[in-house]
């Protein structure tokens, strides 16, 4: 039996909760103990819903001897460090929220403290675990062109940090998996909107290998959007996060050649991907010329759910967790590189009357 707990009982740590909760009712050797918050209101809350104890900082939960196993790290972004640094000191395996820290120091230092210690620390990038993924991964041939699209509406939440941090961070860690190859390039363009920061993104990515992905991100839609579309060789794959959807269009030898080799290179333009898609939707049940459409069968799931399985396998059987301390390091390297592009940009367009003293 595993003894967990969760620290921040905000947004994410509420699903943290309820999930290890459910779990435990599933009994799937896990025991939701305890929980940090120091927002008085919040933790009243957590206590009368599910009888636990809480504690206003790490210190005064370690101090309790609760004998825990692990716990999930739910607190603001600037806060990841010191508070997962407490837990891996005091001997307990980690999950924390996207990003893994706030600085590249600080992912460097918890990776260090981890390794050192023998722990586990798991970065909470949830895509991976969605079914979509999942089940494309295996069948990943050489994808070499990527479109990425992750559109919010406004909301209060996560304004501790920009939209890269924010949303945009989920796409950049699926496609440094996908991609396998080191960064070339990045270049980036980003606007404040109704926050002192980014709200709204477009990053261009060219790989070592010459795969080339392009990001666009925004918390300011009027929509919500969670897609990715690929080309590999002779194929096109589209994911749509949200629905846990996934098309493969095949290209038979009657696709045209420049068509085909523009796959084949990543030449491909939005319009091409418009008009890949519309075809797919409308044939989807059937061929179309040079085209073969295929849903694959996905088993539906809860990605939170699948992720915390997998963290809790991982405590159990001390084996590298599927997403990987370094792995979350990487993204957040990108992430802030195109903080910087994006940054640079700013100067060089003459944008910086957008932005507020200071951010």
């Amino acid at each position: 039996m595993l003894r967990v707990a969760v620290a921040g009982a905000g947004a994410f740590g509420r699903n943290h909760l309820r999930v290890y909760r459910e779990l435990e009712a599933a009994g799937e050797g896990v025991a939701l103990a305890a929980a940090v918050e120091p927002d008085a209101g919040r933790a009243e809350a957590v206590e009368a819903k599910y009888g636990i104890p809480l504690f206003a900082t790490v210190d005064a939960m370690l101090a309790a001897d609760l004998r825990l196993d692990a716990a999930s790290v739910a607190v603001p972004t600037v806060q990841h460090h010191a508070v997962a640094a407490q837990l891996l000191e005091a001997g307990l395996d980690v999950l924390v929220e996207k990003p893994l820290a706030a600085t590249l120091a600080e992912a460097d230092a918890l990776v260090q403290l981890a390794e050192r210690g023998k722990r586990i620390l798991q970065p909470g990038h949830l895509e991976r675990f969605n079914p979509a993924v999942l089940t494309v991964q295996p069948q990943l041939r050489r994808p070499m062109f990527f479109e990425s699209h992750r559109l919010s509406i406004f909301t209060p939440r996560a304004l501790d940090v920009d939209v890269v941090l924010d949303l945009m961070i989920h796409d950049l860690d699926i496609v440094l998996t996908f991609a396998h190859s080191p960064v070339r390039e990045v270049r980036a363009v980003g606007l404040p909107i109704l926050s002192p920061r980014v709200d709204i993104a477009n990053v261009r990515v060219e790989f070592e290998s010459g795969c080339v992905a392009n990001f666009t991100a925004s918390r300011v839609s009027t929509e919500r959007v969670r897609k990715l579309r690929f080309f590999e060789p002779r194929q096109y794959v589209s994911i749509d996060y949200a629905r846990q959807d996934l098309l493969v269009i095949r290209l038979d030898g009657s696709v045209p050649a420049e068509i085909a080799a523009a796959i084949a290179w990543g030449r491909v333009d939005a319009a091409m991907l418009a008009q890949l898609t519309a075809a797919g939707a409308e044939q989807a049940d059937g061929p179309g010329p040079g085209l073969k459409f295929a849903k694959l069968p996905v088993t539906p799931g809860e990605p939170l759910r699948l992720e915390l399985q997998s963290f809790l396998d991982a405590v159990r059987t001390r084996q590298e967790p599927r997403v990987t301390a370094r792995q979350g390091r990487d993204a957040l390297a990108l992430a802030l590189e195109i903080q910087t592009q994006m940054a640079a940009h700013a100067v060089r367009a003459g944008l910086l009357d957008f932005f507020e003293p200071g951010s």
